[in-house]
Order: C-alpha cells, then sequence, then structure tokens
C-alpha cells in the first residue's frame, strides 16, 4: 500500500498554526464529464465505422475477408480505447476536478482488458484473413507478414510490451511490486505506442482511399501526444519552477511516521482544497526519476507546506533522511476528495491508519455550520497520527472524533450494524472515506445499505 501525506503550515520546528484560506478556482460543471463521455463513444463508433466502409458485400466473398474485416475492426477499437485509457492517466484538469483522479484511475483499471484482447483478436483473426486468402498455414502467414511488412515486427514488439504490463496490473501480482517498480513497468505504455503507430498509419489497410481519415487518425495520435506533454510534463515544470519548493526541515512522528516540512515562493496562489494531493518528485539521486503521491492534510498557509508519511521502503526512508534545501518538484493539485464535493451539512470522515491524513485537510477546510463525525481506525494508540490537530478541528465544529484502536475484527466498520451504532443518522450525511481499497469499500457498501446514497460517498484510494 502507498501512503499518501499531509500538509500544513508551520512557522517553526513543531508548532503548527491554523493556516491561511485562500480563494479557490470554481467547481467545473459535472456536464463535462457527460460530455467527454459522449465525444469518447463517438470516437469509439466512428473507429469501428472505418473499416466498414471500406468493404463491399462482393468484396466478403472472397477467401478470408470475414476474418481481415473483423481483424481491421478490432485493431481500429483496440487502439483507439489504447488511446483512451492513456487520456485518462493523464490527469487532464478540466475532467480531474469533476471526476477526481481516483475514479478516473478506476475506469482505467476497468478499460485495461478491452484494448488488449481486441489487439489480440486482431493479431489472430488478420493473420488467419490472409492465411486463408493465399491458401498458405496459419504459422508460414505469421512468418511472412513479419519479414515482408516493414512495421509489423515493431507493432509485434509492442504487442509484448502491453501484455507484460497488463500483466503487472493484475492485482494479484501488482501486489508483489513496490510502487517504484510498477511506475517504471507502466511507462513502457508509452514506448510501446510509440512502436504500434507506424504499422496502422502507414500500413493500415483502413486508410487506402480516406485520405482524410488517415490524417484526422494521425491527428488523434497526436492530440494525445500533446495532452500528455502538457499535463504530465509542462504544467508540471512551471508549477515547480513558480513556487521553488525546498525542504526545511524533517520532524519524527513517531513509530515510522515522519514530517517532511516544505518551504516555497507565492504558495496562496497554489490554490489546493483540503483532501487533495500532489504527486511530488525530491530533485535528489535516487528519487528526482519518479513522483510520489503524497496527500496533504492540510490547507497550506504560506510559505510552509507539511507532508507527513510513513516509511514503507527504500524511496520514504531516503526521503525522511532529506537535507533541509533539497529541491522539490510538484505535479497536481489532484483528486475530488474535498468540501467541494459536499451534497449535504452533515459528513461523515472515515480513516484507516495513515489514511487520516487527507481527511484532517478536509476536516480543516470545512466551512462554518457543517457538523462532522470523524472515524479513525489505527491498530494502536501510537498510530493515531495527528490526534490533537484533529480534536482541535472537530471541536471547532462542534464534532465528533472517535477512534477505533485495535484488530479489525474488533471494529467491522463494514458491518452495517455497527456502522449505524456509531454514526446513527449516516445515511443523512456526506461520506469521505480514505484507506486501503478493501477498507473503503467495506465501509462504502455498509453506509449504502443503512440509506446513504452512492452519490454522497467520495473516496480516496491508498493503492496504486
Amino acid at each position: 500500500m502507498l501512503t499518501m501525506s499531509s500538509a500544513m503550515a508551520v512557522p517553526a520546528p513543531g508548532a503548527a498554526v491554523p493556516a491561511r484560506r485562500h480563494n479557490r478556482r470554481p467547481v467545473l460543471h459535472p456536464r463535462v464529464a457527460d460530455i467527454a463521455a459522449v465525444a469518447v463513444g463517438l470516437g469509439l463508433g466512428a473507429s469501428a465505422a472505418l473499416p466498414l466502409s471500406n468493404t463491399s458485400l462482393s468484396a466478403l466473398k472472397a477467401p478470408g475477408a470475414w476474418a481481415i474485416l473483423a481483424g481491421d475492426v478490432t485493431a481500429m477499437t483496440g487502439t483507439y480505447l489504447l488511446l483512451v485509457m492513456v487520456l485518462l492517466a493523464a490527469r487532464i484538469a478540466p475532467l480531474e476536478k469533476v471526476l477526481g483522479q481516483d475514479k478516473l484511475v478506476r475506469w482505467h483499471r476497468r478499460l485495461s482488458s478491452a484494448p488488449l484482447l481486441l489487439l489480440t483478436a486482431h493479431a489472430v483473426l488478420t493473420t488467419l484473413g490472409y492465411a486463408e486468402s493465399a491458401h498458405v498455414g496459419l504459422m508460414g502467414e505469421a512468418g511472412s507478414l513479419i519479414t515482408t511488412m516493414r512495421w509489423v515486427l515493431a507493432a509485434v514488439v509492442a504487442y509484448a510490451m502491453f501484455v507484460l504490463i497488463a500483466g503487472a496490473s493484475i492485482r494479484a501480482v501488482r501486489r508483489r511490486f513496490n510502487y517504484d517498480t510498477w511506475w517504471v513497468i507502466h511507462l513502457y505504455t508509452y514506448l510501446a505506442l510509440a512502436f504500434s503507430v507506424p504499422h496502422q498509419i502507414f500500413e493500415g489497410t483502413d486508410f487506402v482511399g480516406h485520405p482524410w481519415a488517415k490524417v484526422a487518425w494521425a491527428l488523434l495520435w497526436l492530440a494525445t501526444a500533446g495532452v500528455v506533454i502538457v499535463y504530465r510534463l509542462g504544467l508540471p515544470a512551471w508549477r515547480s519552477l513558480r513556487h521553488q519548493l525546498r525542504v526545511a526541515w524533517v520532524k519524527p512522528e513517531g513509530h515510522g511516521v515522519y514530517a517532511v516540512v516544505l518551504e516555497g515562493r507565492r504558495l496562496e496562489r497554489l490554490r489546493v482544497a483540503g483532501g487533495q494531493y500532489f504527486a511530488w518528485r525530491f530533485m535528489t539521486r535516487g528519487l528526482w526519476w519518479h513522483a510520489h503521491p503524497f496527500s496533504i492534510s492540510a490547507v497550506p498557509a504560506p510559505p510552509y507546506l507539511r507532508v507527513t508519511l510513513k516509511v514503507q521502503g527504500d524511496a520514504t526512508a531516503a526521503i525522511v533522511g532529506l537535507r533541509p534545501g533539497t529541491r522539490v518538484a510538484v505535479e497536481g493539485p489532484y483528486g475530488a476528495f474535498t468540501s467541494q464535493a459536499r451534497t449535504r451539512r452533515k459528513v461523515a470522515l472515515v480513516a484507516a491508519g495513515l489514511g487520516v491524513t487527507p481527511v484532517r485537510a478536509l476536516l480543516e477546510d470545512l466551512p462554518t455550520g457543517v457538523d462532522p463525525v470523524v472515524l479513525h481506525r489505527a491498530t494502536s494508540e501510537a498510530h493515531l497520527v495527528h490526534q490533537d490537530e484533529l480534536k482541535a478541528l472537530v471541536a471547532t465544529h462542534h464534532g465528533r472524533w472517535v477512534p477505533l484502536v485495535g484488530p479489525r475484527d474488533r471494529h467491522p466498520l463494514h458491518d452495517p450494524r455497527y456502522l449505524h451504532r456509531l454514526i446513527p443518522d449516516i445515511a443523512t450525511r456526506d461520506l469521505y472515506i480514505c484507506g486501503p481499497d478493501d477498507f473503503s469499500e467495506g465501509v462504502a457498501q455498509a453506509a449504502q445499505a443503512l440509506g446513504t446514497a452512492p452519490e454522497a460517498v467520495h473516496r480516496e484510494s491508498f493503492e496504486f
């Protein structure tokens, strides 16, 4: 499990003060997601229609024609869905602010098997169709395609990469990797896409007689690449240069938990809401090459941010050992786990372990008049991170803070009867949950069984 983090303003080592608030960006209308969904559906339909428009009924009478047509359709739709998957993980600001990166990643996972299955069908059907047309064996035709067509071999290499990435994404396999390894494996997605482009653009029969379709398809690839460059490289680089974050000091919080205090410029323009997270890139040997997603747990007050994390591997151990002055680059803020998603006056905030850090930020960011109940499950008293701060913040809202210390079976939050005992009016509250996926899913199901509306449930996941 990847542990996220927290942030709050601190004027001196060990002394925390309430954060100053700042103006928020306006919340984008949920219709943005509907428009995007319609656009994706139309694009998928157009991708399937193009090969069909190239084929006449008389041509389908030829040997292997049906298999070749099916191979063309699966190639176009499979590749199109691959591009959609890339865009879902590209952290596009308008979509991310409406849906949250957590939901986009879940959609990315759910879609992941479809492109691979379609591309597998494309390879088999196309080879089978051409073999039938040429009256040769399947393996012989496969060898001929690889040796006689310039870009087929590159496409085969790309397919092998996709299989590797898909295998690493299986939940049982994914849990065996640390975040660093998983992140590197997924970088090969971009390389695999680059290898697959020439085969489809230059050798694809679907574009024969359709030059404008070929241009449109190439522009779709270029637009996808442009979105990735802008949102994954350009904006983070600009934001990092603007705010000039550096490590100020590191403070132990006990039992492997540390507060890394950062100092930066113009943080009042960072416009981060409580409950959101950044992808942090610590610019030192061994850490600079990839970003670590850590939540903030308090509304930042310039010039400080505080990142609270738990040591769970070499990377986090290196982070808590950083020297003051180390530069830090950031991507974000990301996430819809914010007060802006709230639909009701009363809220229930449920966290497991260090999942309380974004909950703590959200609690601080709630407007006056909101009635909060906070449940914090931890294995021991020592793991109740930031409990003094939580108590103080809950008191300002005249709410309730309920620590649940001990093993899971002592506090079965997935049991509707137990959850109702703790929060009798949960059906009238917005529910925010942060913790491992199985924990969040269990609490969400229990709450919905008690009458909580699905749209009133907001989750932040700690798993990658």
